[in-house]
């Protein structure tokens, strides 16, 4: 989801995805009773070059004082404000397999702007039961009854990500972060965050054949191919 005011900013994108993690950084600091810090750590902290992050905060307005640096407490609420982290996003998990549960579960939301407001799922033998003090429902009754939800969270199994992604929509739900494998097909105006882990495991996968293929002469898939081929 990405705040109306980013967006009216002219934001780009990318810039935008970069925010939390310096976010998260700034917040460290402040809880280590840091009041300052510089570019170049700040950067370094957040897994970034230096020119990079003063682009990206250049963004908002915020350049820094030179010899000081950033003031830490005051950057991390200028994100926090970008991002639309002043106040608390209701949020609804669709889904309560593992993923879902474990979601769920999960205490880090609460202090970074989000509430978990509402569990549902389609199983009737889960379907009432409580999960983490929540009583779980279905989408129909999440529509007809409440609670009113701005995000949705979908961890169902591929097959039902594309009904669950309508029927939020249906609801007004306009930003969905989906865990299911898959392209969702969602009106203008929904934003949606993909999270397959399957594919980032097969991007780590390509890059430590590349590490192992630079190492060695031998492609060991290649000469699984030439065994097979003089046998």
């Amino acid at each position: 989801m990405v705040p109306e005011s980013i967006r009216r900013a002219g934001v780009p994108e990318a810039t935008v995805g970069r925010l939390p993690l310096y976010l998260r950084a700034l917040t460290t600091l402040h809880d280590q009773g840091i009041t300052s810090i510089a570019s170049e750590e700040l950067a370094s902290r957040s897994g970034v070059r230096s020119t990079q992050l003063r682009k990206d905060l250049s963004h908002l307005g915020s350049y820094g004082v030179r010899g000081v640096g950033y003031d830490v407490e005051l950057l991390a609420a200028q994100i926090a404000q970008e991002l639309g982290l002043t106040q608390e996003w209701p949020v609804v998990i669709v889904g309560m397999g593992n993923l879902g549960r474990a979601l769920a579960a999960y205490g880090g939301f609460s202090g970074r702007g989000f509430r978990i407001v509402a569990l549902v799922d389609d199983d009737p033998e889960v379907v009432g039961t409580l999960v983490e003090g929540l009583r779980v429902m279905t989408l129909a009754d999440l529509a007809a009854k409440g609670p009113t939800v701005a995000i949705g969270v979908i961890t169902t199994p591929a097959p039902a990500a594309q009904t669950v992604a309508q029927n939020l929509v249906r609801m007004g739900v306009r930003s969905i972060l989906n865990f299911a494998p898959g392209h969702l097909n969602v009106p203008d105006g929904v934003d949606v965050r993909g999270v397959d882990l399957a594919t980032e495991l097969q991007i780590l996968a390509f890059h430590e054949q590349r590490r192992l293929l630079a190492v060695s002469t031998h492609d060991p898939l290649q000469e699984g191919t030439d065994s097979e081929a003089m046998g």
